[in-house]
């Protein structure tokens, strides 16, 4: 059910949502917290609250949507509030704020917030600088951003880095999850050795591609060189060099991956792409800062930039086997065999000799002049 509200106050909401409750019983029991989505008003909105609608199905909790209109309007604030089918698992409140309310978010979402539950602020979309500055992530235990979503990726990554304070996380860290969780359980089985080397090659913009790199040399204790790929979106190949041979993780398709480590079969894993209403409902499991992700942040200053992916396969790149020692009978035959070649050598000179194949001392060949191998007067002349 929706129910329009145009040029309404937060007191009307109010009102109207305890009329809501009376009639059609107590929609705010269950509800875990208060996610609060901050956007521009348009098509992309509607996105934000379908993930948002699909995440409270495993976290029941108030939506609001403060979605800012044009600046030049006269002020004002129309609502939305929707329940039931339309709002999943939730109740769904959208701010539409026009003219200088555009600017008062936070002002607005105080009077709807749950009491005694935890706040989440989401910015789908533009973030703000430091988001734990800004109005509504002062209001926020948790501040979620996506700097994939941002025009410039790797710069709105730097300004995470930058402005990091306990309690923000991106969903371009959450993505990596399925990739870190590959990653530690092969490091995980033996032969436990250390990694010498890796790699991690994706899309040239993309900001998880960058984490996952400074994840690696956080926890591996190493630089490690970041790749663009030559084909696939997002990240594409992780390569973990051991002196038994590498580890290598591929996921060309951005749906299935292929797993090579040595001694083993070659195996087909699910790395599909997540969505955003997957990476939403993970992050609204945790309320308590992220201190990995904040390591992974502080290591992107240890990712070194290389040109496009060249690595080896994992199984070209395991070290060659040493050669077997060779036989006494292999020695002897070795032996043999340089012998003649060292006779046809001396022969090729144009020094006349006889080579007894007998005649052999210690492995080496004697080489017995005859008499008659004294150049005449005349040749020596000419």
């Amino acid at each position: 059910m929706i129910i329009d509200l145009p040029s309404t106050t937060t007191s009307r909401i109010n009102s109207k949502l305890v009329r809501l409750r009376d009639e059609g019983g107590a929609v705010t029991l269950g509800r875990v917290l208060t996610l609060v989505i901050v956007t521009n008003d348009g098509e992309k909105t509607e996105e934000a609250v379908e993930a948002a609608n699909d995440a409270s199905r495993e976290h029941p909790c108030r939506v609001i949507v403060v979605a800012r209109g044009a600046r030049k309007a006269s002020p004002r604030l129309d609502a939305q509030i929707r329940v039931g089918g339309d709002a999943g698992a939730s109740e769904v409140i959208v701010l539409r704020l026009y003219g200088e309310l555009a600017d008062e978010g936070a002002s607005c979402v105080v009077p709807l917030l749950l009491p005694d539950t935890p706040v989440v602020a989401w910015w789908p979309f533009e973030a703000p600088a430091v988001p734990a500055k800004d109005p509504i992530g002062v209001l926020a235990q948790r501040r979620i951003t996506d700097a994939a979503a941002e025009k410039n990726p790797i710069k709105a990554l730097e300004q995470r880095r930058s402005a990091y304070t306990p309690g923000d996380t991106d969903l371009a860290w959450t993505r990596l999850t399925l990739w870190r969780a590959m990653l530690a359980s092969a490091l995980d089985l033996p032969p436990f050795e250390r990694v010498v080397d890796a790699e991690v090659s994706g899309e040239a913009d993309s900001p998880s591609t960058e984490l996952l790199a400074a994840w690696l040399a956080s926890g591996l204790k190493i630089p490690v060189k970041r790749t663009k790929a030559v084909r696939g979106e997002g990240i594409c190949l992780v390569t973990l060099d051991r002196k038994s041979g590498g580890v290598e993780l591929s996921r060309p398709d951005g749906r299935v991956g292929t797993l090579l480590q040595p001694g083993q079969p070659e195996r087909r894993v699910a790395l599909q792409r997540r969505s955003i209403r997957d990476c939403l409902a993970e992050e609204l499991r945790r309320l308590d800062p992220d201190e990995v992700y904040e390591l992974a942040l502080k290591s992107l200053g240890k990712v070194v930039r290389g040109r496009a992916h060249t690595a080896k396969p994992a199984a070209a790149r395991k070290p060659a086997a040493k050669a077997a020692p060779k036989s006494d009978s292999a020695k002897a035959d070795s032996a043999k065999a340089d012998s003649a070649k060292a006779a046809e050598k001396v022969s090729a000179k144009g020094v006349p000799a006889k080579v007894s194949a007998a005649k052999t001392s210690g492995g080496k060949a004697v080489v017995a002049k005859s008499k008659d191998s004294k150049p005449s007067a005349s040749k020596a002349s000419s």
